[in-house]
């Protein structure tokens, strides 16, 4: 039950990289209904982190995905008018780069695209989304930087 759950729930998402543009989905459910975000969704029941975050992007863009590692955790609560936690997601995002396929939207997704940073102000995204993408930015930076990667 995702709408006013008794626990927090666990959510993955994937901060793509392609050199300085991420790849966007702008969201097709609730929360968040319309507002641009990264692609990711729910653990289910005996799945790990980095198996959900490959089969939630294969589902809502169609990508294979390079993982580069944990870019950080998020909590997410909606109250709703009268102060209760109607939603409590977990959200565990990863530095990931394209390994194949075609992006295009799928489930949850309404439409897709690659922004870069400074275009991040003129979108309606979700809470906290532009630090996190500098900071998966910065990671890609280095880690190509280590193995030597243009």
């Amino acid at each position: 039950m995702r709408e006013y759950p008794s626990a927090p729930l666990v959510g993955v998402g994937a901060i793509i990289v392609d050199g300085e543009r991420v790849l966007l989905v702008r969201r097709g459910h609730a929360p968040a209904l319309g507002k641009w975000s990264i692609p990711g969704g729910l653990v289910d029941v005996g799945e790990t982190v980095e198996a959900a975050v490959r089969r939630e992007v294969a589902e809502e863009c169609g990508l294979e995905l390079h993982l580069h590692g944990l870019v950080g955790v998020v909590d997410r609560i909606v109250r709703d008018g009268a102060g209760r936690v109607q939603y409590h997601y977990v959200l565990v995002d990863f530095l990931a780069t394209p390994a194949g396929g075609t992006a295009r939207p799928g489930s949850d997704a309404r439409e897709l695209c690659w922004a870069v940073p400074d275009a991040l102000p003129g979108l309606d995204t979700t809470q906290g989304l532009e630090p996190m993408i500098r900071r998966a930015l910065a990671m890609d930076a280095e880690r190509r930087q280590r193995e030597g990667v243009e």
